[in-house]
């Protein structure tokens, strides 16, 4: 694997913080260390131990020496004696709860001292009999809340966000590929499909029948796996180290590449439908190939473009295989071409240092202009009413016009758009004058507070402004932990539609907001849809393809989606809305 160093770092300080928050007000201040450096890792692009390597350990920022030693013991010896000692002093279990929505360090501790509870299976047998509710503090709506918590968790426990699954995935597959054994090695299953939540990962290999226990072999001793659970010439199931979870490995002969990986992408609904379609013809399919149900005559297989053409077919990507009304288009050879990442020209959500992001306008610019190949990005840091994240006042906002005007001088370009991500207020208004607004290049406007409520009209409000040019991550959910605030999506889309306002999807791992279903009815229904990264760190802006992802499982084209356009595209855009405006 690769930056492990980076990920378990993070989660280890990010621990220790937790344990000093949950041991009392008096590590308060350790703990705010300990958090920002877990952040400040996280963050990293490249290993920590370059920046050992290189002596620059502590230019990293919240990296003192203190935490600095610490870094370098882990790497050094895999371990941080002080964490070990800190976790002795600590029911470690009801610590690793405050992942879940609604449990605090404080209501942990409190729960363990009164109740003499230790393990996430005795609290959670508490809370159903009632014994948690009978504390101080926890009334009716706080149980409720975490009750609700470890059922939006369970979603996460059980199965890997996209983004996770893809990373470990993709690092696997490098693993394999540089195996001389290894013919041709691809994800499948919902992972290849590019579902947004994974529970096993499916990897296919292919190699000469002799080289086949060789693969097996080489994979299952991987630094990585844990444990052995299955293990033959052509099929090896694991579990992973760092997240216990289930990796299955199918090795294949040469000529079976194709239909292997066409059988075992599916989707199951996909897979049978196409088996439906081949009986009918004549045909039969399988992982082995595609056969004449006469006289069993193997026909092809080595490639999937095979299976689907013997079949009379389009080759039907892996996103669309859902069984959704693909495989009628694709016999009428009436696929849509899907958006590709190569077909982004711009990234319109991003934050600096002047709200709540890590970096500065124009280190995110260089690095942007150096490793994308986009003709714009939209700087769209928070307004005043989100405080938490050092939301911008007007006077902020106007001084920043100024530094994003000075940047793009010193890029010799107009990359960087002036933006704002512009806070929709409980009542719909926003937070900002439309005289600021209308000195924008690009504006998007969102809910952070007020979630218990309906919030349709709340954002069909902002949408009717005609300064806002894209709602953000119109559902508010966070997978795991926040479900979507009550809205009715079918309404706002209708509106957006009508107000030529465009329909965020949020590239964000956990948001993946819009997701898959609503991105398929706003482009069915003509709605402009924008997708963003929502970037606070550099470590963000490789999320584009993770919206790339969501946009093909909606079938959308580049034409769908607004930042695929040049930004005299995204300008044209926005004069439609501001000339409808005008003449209604």
């Amino acid at each position: 694997m690769y930056n492990m160093h980076n990920k378990e770092l993070a989660e280890l300080f990010e621990n220790m913080a937790t344990i000093y928050l949950y041991s009392g007000k008096e590590n308060r201040f350790r703990a705010i260390a300990y958090q920002k450096a877990a952040k400040s890792i996280g963050n990293l692009l490249e290993d920590v131990e370059v920046y050992i390597k290189n002596n620059t350990l502590k230019n990293i920022s919240g990296i003192g020496d203190g935490i600095a030693a610490k870094i370098q013991e882990f790497v050094t010896t895999g371990k941080v004696n002080a964490y070990e000692k800190l976790k002795e002093q600590v029911p470690l279990e009801l610590i690793e709860m405050t992942e879940i929505t609604g449990f605090g360090p404080k209501s942990l501790k409190q729960i363990h001292e009164e109740l003499n509870i230790s393990t996430k299976e005795e609290l959670i047998k508490a809370l159903y009999d009632g014994r948690v509710s009978k504390l101080k503090g926890f009334g009716s709506k706080k149980i409720e809340n975490m009750l609700r918590g470890i059922k939006l968790h369970k979603t996460i426990e059980d199965r890997m966000l996209l983004w996770d699954a893809l990373k470990v995935g993709g690092n696997i597959l490098l693993d394999l590929k540089s195996f001389k054994e290894v013919k041709k090695a691809e994800l499948a299953g919902s992972l290849r499909r590019k579902k947004e939540t994974i529970g096993d990962i499916d990897i296919l290999t292919s190699g000469k029948d002799k080289a086949k226990k060789k693969i097996s072999d080489y994979f299952s001793s991987l630094p990585y796996v844990k444990q052995i659970l299955a293990k033959g010439s052509t099929k090896v199931s694991v579990l992973l180290k760092d997240s216990g979870r289930q990796v299955d490995l199918r090795i294949v002969n040469e000529d079976e590449w194709g239909s292997a990986l066409q059988y075992f992408t599916g989707s199951k609904e996909h897979n049978i439908h196409l088996r439906t379609i081949a009986k009918e013809r004549g045909f039969k399919i399988s992982e082995y190939g595609i056969f004449n149900l006469k006289n069993n005559q193997r026909l092809a297989g080595v490639t999937e473009e095979e299976i689907y053409q013997t079949l009379g077919f389009q080759t039907i990507p892996p996103e669309m295989r859902e069984d959704k009304g693909e495989i009628e288009l694709a016999l009428k050879n009436q696929l849509p071409k899907l958006i590709e990442i190569d077909d982004i020209k711009g990234d319109l959500q991003m934050h600096s240092n002047w709200s709540d992001g890590t970096n500065t306008i124009e280190e995110i610019a260089n690095y942007v202009n150096k490793k994308y190949n986009y003709e714009y990005i939209a700087l769209t840091d928070h307004s005043k009413s989100l405080r938490v994240a050092k939301g911008m006042d007007e006077k902020q906002i106007l001084k920043q016009l100024k530094a994003i005007k000075e940047v793009n001088l010193k890029l010799g370009k107009n990359f960087v758009k002036t933006g704002l991500e512009l806070e929709i207020l409980t009542d719909g208004s926003l937070d900002i004058s439309d005289e600021i607004l209308s000195q924008l290049d690009w504006v998007t406007a969102a809910i952070h507070q007020g979630f218990k409520k309906d919030n349709t009209d709340r954002i069909i409000r902002a949408c009717e402004n005609p300064y806002v040019h894209c709602i953000a991550h119109p559902t508010g959910r966070l997978i795991g932990s926040r479900e979507p605030y009550k809205i009715n999506m079918p309404k706002v889309i209708e509106v957006a539609k009508k107000m030529h306002t465009a329909l965020e999807i949020n590239a964000q791992p956990q948001r993946m907001d819009l997701n898959d279903e609503l991105t398929m009815l706003a482009r069915k229904n003509g709605v402009q849809l924008v997708i963003s990264t929502d970037s606070h760190s550099f470590v963000n802006f490789d999320c584009m393809k993770l919206g790339v992802a969501i946009a093909r499982r909606a079938w959308c084209t580049k034409e769908d989606i607004l930042n695929s356009r040049s930004w005299k595209g995204v300008e044209l855009f926005k004069k439609r809305k501001m000339k409808h405006l005008t003449l209604v």
